[in-house]
């Protein structure tokens, strides 16, 4: 027999190769090795005089009636236009999770509460090692973290001037003479816009005397999310979200496919064969939901493979990275934003007992503002409704209420719609009933839904009217397309668009 070493053909033993990470381009794992890097180390200095300066905590001598809890530093790199910021956190560790994500430093609010901490890693202090932190304000990983900010930040606000939203309370609006500012939280990452720079500018100023302000310029990164300005407008998408997604499941190199699912099958929990492990499985779905912020072609798919959470198999999982390699094959596709009417109107659509396991119904809409989509959903019914008439008008109801909240949120911009917003519905049945107030036996137990669209339709605060099924946009949100419907519909949702 011929073997390799007689053919001079040598092989490296895996078990005993070694590889190099370069932690300035990755988060380092753990305070050893972040403590060896100058960068990591500049930045945890940073973070230790800022929570210093605040006043976060004191130091007090320790006594055994003391909940003394732990703390650890948590690294991450932040991703900018230009460049990468190194953010290191301070987190109390009280068995929850540390994947935490900020685009601004952390700011605390105030405790009412005792709560003790040790003193952080590698910044102890020499003269009283044994004490510990007595928290007077709010870290990452509080229970109490949350509330204590919000409360905090939104209470500097109001003394500003500022009114919440009645529609979404991390909304803030301020109004003076002409101008008007908005202001949206989202935990401690900051959006701010309006109409006077100079107000802007002012505002930041008087936020950044009471709290750890870093102005990160104009909005470019926010959440993961990116915007791409242009002459016409500005572009909205995911797309190095989408590139460090396949990077991270390993299939940046996978072959691209033209569709999310299979038209010619549905899933079900029978098929394939359990997972061993089903925890890559149930991160990669969770990952897939987060995408759908500004891909409405995958709510559906994602929809689907949501529904086996609890038990997938391996056949399951393939559904997954199917949807992995569709966006494979679409990632520079995104959001269109550009200047136009402001005309409200919605598809409402449902998919009749399409579930084979439940035989429960999907809905779906999508809510447009003058030419762009700006909410969407593709939702499993919560009751097996009775015929498709039903199904129709439950999906229209929840249309209903959604385009009547973002009225309620252009309203608290300032913004008043010049018609009554449309809703679109490709079924004559659902649309005679809610034009028409027969009440019969059939449609009793959809009497709530039956009363909320009458009302609204007949206070003409909202339009129904009727569309064919091949124009109905919603279609793409309720079941598997073939491929051509499918880009079909899709090419009224998103835009391809070319990085700068």
């Amino acid at each position: 027999m011929q073997t390799r070493l007689k053919s001079g053909i040598s092989k490296k033993k895996l078990a005993f190769t070694s590889t190099t990470v370069d932690y300035l381009d990755v988060e380092p794992p753990s305070f050893s090795i972040a403590s060896a890097l100058t960068p990591w180390v500049t930045a945890m200095e940073d973070e230790f005089s800022a929570l210093h300066r605040q006043g976060t905590w004191s130091l007090v001598p320790h006594d055994n009636s003391q909940n003394i809890v732990g703390c650890k530093w948590v690294y991450k790199l932040l991703n900018q236009p230009q460049f990468e910021s190194f953010l290191p956190w301070l987190l109390t560790i009280l068995g929850l999770s540390d994947n935490l994500t900020s685009a601004m430093p952390s700011y605390h609010g105030f405790l009412k509460e005792d709560v003790y901490m040790a003193q952080p890693q590698g910044f102890i202090d020499p003269l009283r090692p044994h004490h510990v932190c007595k928290l007077h304000k709010s870290l990452y990983g509080l229970k109490q973290a949350p509330r204590a900010w919000f409360e905090r930040f939104t209470t500097q606000l109001e003394t500003l001037g500022f009114h919440a939203s009645t529609a979404d309370p991390s909304l803030f609006t301020f109004k003076a003479n002409h101008d008007t500012l908005y202001l949206l939280l989202y935990v401690d990452d900051i959006i701010i816009t309006g109409t006077s720079p100079s107000l802007i500018t002012n505002l930041i100023h008087q936020l950044q005397t009471t709290f750890e302000l870093k102005d990160l310029g104009p909005l470019h990164y926010f959440l993961g999310l990116q915007l791409h300005y242009h002459s016409t407008g500005f572009s909205v998408h995911q797309t190095k979200y989408a590139s460090d997604l396949l990077h991270r499941f390993a299939m940046t190199d996978c072959k691209p496919s033209s569709t999310p699912y299979s038209s010619t099958s549905r899933l079900t929990k029978d098929q394939g064969t359990p997972l061993v492990d089903p925890t890559s499985f149930r991160s990669l779905v969770g990952a897939l939901q987060y995408l759908t912020f500004t891909r409405p072609d995958l709510s559906f798919a994602v929809n689907q493979v949501c529904q086996f959470m609890h038990s997938p198999t391996d056949t399951h999982l393939i559904a997954a990275k199917r949807i992995l390699r569709y966006v494979k094959g679409s990632l520079l596709s995104g959001l269109l934003f550009q200047p136009g009417s402001l005309n409200l109107q919605a598809y409402a659509d449902a998919d009749w007992a399409g579930d084979p396991i439940d035989r429960r119904s999907t809905s779906g809409y999508v809510v447009f503002l003058g030419s762009t989509p700006i909410t969407w959903v593709s939702k499993k019914q919560c009751t097996v409704s009775r015929s498709s008439t039903e199904a129709e008008y439950r999906s229209l109801a929840s249309a209903t209420a959604e385009v009547f909240w973002i009225r309620m949120v252009l309203k608290d911009l300032g913004i008043f719609l010049p018609n009554p917003p449309i809703l679109w519905c490709d079924n004559l049945s659902a649309l005679a009933l809610a034009s028409n107030p027969v009440f019969h036996a059939r449609t009793k137990h959809i009497e709530v839904d039956y009363h909320f669209i009458r009302e609204k339709v007949v206070r003409r605060d909202v339009v129904v009217k009727f569309i064919s099924t091949t124009d109905q946009l919603a279609d793409i949100l309720t079941k598997c397309l073939p491929s051509p419907s499918f880009h079909r519909l899709r090419a009224n949702l998103l835009h391809p668009f070319r990085p700068p």
